[in-house]
C-alpha cells in the first residue's frame, strides 16, 4: 500500500479535520497514484517517524503547469492559500528550490475511509 506523507505538522489538524483533501506534488506522480487506489494519508519526517492519519481512496490525479492550478485546486493543497504564489512558495520550501509557473505538478485529490 503506498501513502501520501505530508511533512509539516501543520498540516495534521486539517487532515483530522477534513479540511484538506488534497496535495501538489512537484512533477508527474501519476506512475505513483492512481484514481481508485487506497492509500495511507500520514504525517512525519522523510526518514523518521510517521503518524497514519486515516485511510483514504484517491479521486483524481491530474498533472498541470504550476500556473494552471484553479483555485479549489490551490485550496484544497492549503484551505489558507490563495494565490499562485502561495503554492510557489511552498513547493520551493519543499523541494529547497526555486519553482517556475510552467513547471509541471500532480494535483491528488482525495477522500478519507471512516473505519
Amino acid at each position: 500500500m503506498y501513502a501520501i506523507n505530508f511533512y509539516s505538522e501543520i498540516y495534521e489538524h486539517m487532515l483530522r479535520a477534513g479540511r484538506k483533501c488534497g496535495t501538489i506534488r512537484l512533477g508527474s506522480k501519476t506512475d505513483k497514484y492512481v484514481p481508485g487506489e487506497v492509500v495511507w494519508i500520514t504525517v512525519g519526517q522523510r526518514y523518521g517517524k510517521r503518524r497514519k492519519i486515516c485511510a483514504a481512496i484517491i479521486d483524481s490525479v491530474i498533472v498541470k503547469p504550476v500556473q494552471e492550478l484553479t483555485p479549489r485546486e490551490i485550496a484544497a493543497e492549503n484551505p489558507e492559500f490563495r494565490t499562485l504564489d502561495d503554492v510557489i512558495g511552498l513547493l520551493s520550501a519543499i523541494y529547497d528550490r526555486l519553482v517556475s509557473p510552467e513547471e509541471s505538478v500532480t494535483v491528488v485529490r482525495f477522500s478519507p475511509i471512516e473505519e
